[in-house]
């Protein structure tokens, strides 16, 4: 006997109201853009149509389906083992960017062209560049420390002729470095984004999914398959995210007039105290928190800049369409 089906929310509240993925899932829609993904969709206990979210191979099908109907993308791959992220966490983290831009424009989000943006860390995926340059037009610079992540992310620029146009991905050379050595000479941004290391050993990277899914499917879980993948570069690093966010706010200082807004994600909420100390060590200008929620669980975007606020509305005003100015 099945159980009682629940009534499911019609829309994913918790997400940005202007993130294409609020409503759920419309499997058969996506199974006809993308017919590979259909293998992955059955009715789950609640006889609904989804996928197992436990395989990584569904949770890849699910993704390149998505990219394909919202965002145009024809060719989009990774390879074996990297990280396949959840593209409504993503477009959130894009279209929450956009509103601190725009914040002087009454609200009105012109196609921002002349934005430029720095992904650190962009990954094999590739994700934000292909969110951002479709829902906004913005243009971007991606950055790794993994070759096999920069080929992956360039063969899929150079598969999409809208991205090709608007994305250039740098190998960073040097494991320590942030923006030293990627950020060019005379070279600005307008903002730069990241989604950090979480974990602060492979140990502790092993530990942590390996609790999360035994919590998730009841039993204990001794190796676990990670439903979303991820390299070691992606998922831990010395010092864990807090680490590595405060090593980004110490050379952010360096490049100050070189960005006019960095940003991060910040997982974990008790990572904020000493976030929050580093940047006033630095001496940044102005720091914003956004919360983030997606189902059951909350992060945030910590953004920071060392302009003024009058520097910062000269460089927005400096990219907006005319006609947008004079309305």
């Amino acid at each position: 006997m099945l159980p009682e089906k629940k009534e499911h929310p019609k829309e994913k509240t918790r997400l940005h109201p202007r993130n294409k993925h609020r409503e759920r899932y419309d499997f058969k829609q996506l199974i006809a853009g993308c017919p590979e993904l259909a293998p992955f969709v059955s009715l789950n206990i609640y006889n609904d149509e989804s996928i197992d979210f436990f395989n990584p191979e569904a949770v890849k099908a699910l993704n390149k389906a998505l990219l394909k109907q919202y965002y145009g993308i024809d060719y989009w791959d990774i390879p074996r083992g990297y990280l396949c992220p959840p593209i409504p966490g993503r477009a959130d983290y894009i279209h929450h960017m956009a509103d601190l831009l725009y914040r002087k424009s009454d609200g009105k989000n012109p196609p921002g062209h002349a934005v430029k943006c720095l992904d650190i860390g962009v990954g094999a995926n590739c994700v934000y560049p292909i969110i951002g340059s479709k829902e906004y037009g913005w243009s971007f610079v991606g950055t790794d420390i993994d070759p096999v992540a920069i080929a992956s992310a360039h063969e899929i620029v150079t598969q999409n002729s809208f991205l090709n146009e608007k994305t250039e991905i740098r190998f960073q050379h040097n494991p320590k470095n942030i923006f030293q050595g990627v950020i060019q000479k005379d070279e600005h941004f307008d903002l730069s984004i990241c989604n950090p290391p979480f974990h602060a050993s492979a140990d502790e990277a092993r530990s942590g999914s390996a609790r999360k899914l035994s919590n998730l499917k009841g039993k204990k879980i001794k190796n676990p398959v990670l439903n979303f993948g991820g390299q070691s570069s992606e998922l831990w690093c010395p010092g864990g995210e807090a680490g590595f966010v405060r090593d980004m706010i110490r050379e952010s200082r360096l490049f100050a007039d070189s960005c006019s807004w960095f940003s991060t994600i910040v997982s974990k909420q008790s990572h904020l105290k000493s976030i929050y100390i580093e940047l006033e060590h630095a001496e940044a200008e102005e720091v914003i928190t956004i919360p983030m929620g997606q189902g059951n669980k909350s992060s945030r975007i910590v953004a920071w800049t060392f302009l003024s606020p009058e520097e910062l509305e000269k460089r927005m005003i400096e990219k907006t369409p005319e006609d947008h100015v004079k309305s």
